[in-house]
């Protein structure tokens, strides 16, 4: 797979200027591409994207309102077909660069720009700048008749949102977002009901009892309701949290019996731990989360945890027979360490048991 800094190309920088120029007579394009394209081959991806937004403003004759209308302009035209969602976010980059001390045309832009792209990482300097004024802009967008500004109402205010600053003070209280998560949790749209998920989720990590009565209010409204609410709870879930399980219908099973657990007593770095097991009750199993936890070997004697889903789903019988096997091969966001590792069954919450293997070399 080709690196996504590379959508920031020459070609793309070159087309892009040439844009700018159709628009304002005044850009500097000769300039503009000397002042990028010295310095482009030699960056990573966020830093390609601020070297292409940050030029502009030098090379472009024209006050910061001026800018942003003829950056509309090439939105129109060079980002509506042309390019990819993640290569128009430039344009909202340069207002996180240059728009703080020009709050509504700003914040204005930002709207524009989120579409058919995301200001979602942008908009969040103007919540630190002015939280209570930001958040009149996302009251307004939870409303819009447009998926994507609606989207931006609950991304932008995310806690912890993924490659981007937090937010201190919704960590702590977040208390604002949730009038526009409850507007939004019956949008008509998965792509705005799948933002207020991940927003909700990541509030459980800091207001867990907060996120608890948000799911008690809410659920049995409707499947679709259902769905958003037990996506938002899936750190809770996996926490093994017994009140956020026995809401979404998981609960202990007292006569559970656990027949056959059979794994690899060894596996090589760049294979599959394989295992299996049986679950039994005496009458039917009926909600059933099953997950397993890897506790890993790390360096210098160190441990670490992590949990993977199986299944969850409503069990007839009162048998199930599950073939399981976890990949071992490299990747680039977890570096394997040889020694005993821990595989432990988990049911509706419930560690049921732990049995050891060896990691290899191949």
């Amino acid at each position: 797979m080709e690196a996504l800094k590379n959508l920031f190309n020459e070609n793309f920088v070159k087309n892009f200027a040439s844009c700018i120029k159709k628009y304002s007579s005044s850009f500097d394009e000769e300039l503009y591409l000397y002042l990028v394209l010295k310095h482009l081959e030699t960056l990573e991806l966020k830093a390609r994207m601020r070297l292409i937004s940050s030029k502009i403003r030098s090379c472009l004759k024209a006050d910061y309102g001026e800018s942003c209308e003829i950056l509309k302009l090439v939105k129109e035209d060079f980002f509506k077909e042309k390019t990819t969602s993640l290569q128009a976010m430039v344009l909202a980059d340069f207002v996180e660069v240059y728009g703080l001390e020009h709050f509504d045309v700003s914040m204005n832009a930002l709207e524009t720009f989120t579409i058919d792209s995301s200001s979602e990482f942008a908009v969040r300097e103007f919540i630190l700048k002015d939280e209570q004024k930001a958040m009149d802009y996302f009251y307004k967008w939870a409303k819009n008749s447009n998926e994507h500004i609606r989207r931006l109402a609950s991304e932008g205010c995310r806690p912890r949102l993924p490659w981007a600053i937090a937010l201190p003070s919704f960590k702590k209280d977040p208390t604002l977002i949730f009038s526009i998560l409850d507007e939004l949790k019956n949008d008509e749209s998965s792509y705005v009901r799948r933002s207020v998920a991940n927003n909700l989720n990541d509030i459980s990590k800091d207001n867990p009892i907060l996120v608890l009565s948000f799911i008690e209010k809410n659920i049995g409204s409707n499947k679709q309701c259902d769905s958003l609410l037990k996506h938002a709870a899936r750190t809770l879930l996996k926490k093994g949290d017994v009140k956020t399980l026995e809401l979404f219908g998981y609960r202990k099973i007292d006569a559970l019996i656990l027949n056959d657990f059979i794994l690899d007593s060894k596996v090589c770095i760049g294979e599959h731990l394989n295992f299996s097991f049986e679950l039994e009750n005496k009458t039917t199993l009926g909600l059933l989360r099953v997950e397993y936890e890897i506790d890993f070997q790390m360096a210098n004697d160190k441990r670490s945890k992590k949990i993977y889903m199986i299944s969850q789903s409503e069990v007839k019988a009162n048998k199930k027979l599950i073939n399981k096997k976890h990949s071992f091969k490299m990747i680039t966001t977890r570096k394997y360490y040889l020694g005993i590792h821990f595989i432990t069954l988990i049911v509706n919450g419930i560690k049921i048991q732990t049995k050891e293997f060896l990691l290899t070399k191949p």
